[in-house]
């Protein structure tokens, strides 16, 4: 099973959001750092188009970690909620191709 890991204790704002999910999910130097761009960005790990250093089988699922999430909770909710309205949405648009959602949000 495939996993990222995102520090809580880093998730301070958007722009270092934005700069953690770049690292971690391998995201291409023209990656538009905002949310729509990160939504198109996941919704291909399932079709390893270099969006993502990720290319996960077709039913296989991408856990998203966040370590420390009580900090990104109590400190910067609106960041949680933008990774939680990035993994509805790429899951939506799998669901609506009739594919099983690629990914899991796990609070740690």
């Amino acid at each position: 099973m495939a996993s990222v890991t995102l520090d809580g204790r880093k998730l301070t704002d958007m722009h270092a959001f934005h700069r953690e999910c770049e690292l971690a999910f391998g995201l291409p130097e023209f990656y538009g750092r905002n949310i729509s761009a990160l939504i198109d960005c996941l919704s291909g790990v399932r079709d390893d188009d270099g969006m993502s250093r990720f290319a996960l089988a077709p039913d296989e699922v991408l856990d998203i970690e966040i370590s420390d999430a009580s900090i990104v909770t109590r400190e910067a909710p609106a960041v949680l909620e933008a990774l939680e309205d990035v993994v509805d949405e790429v899951n939506l648009r799998y669901v609506e191709a009739g594919a099983t959602p690629p990914l899991r949000l796990v609070l740690r």
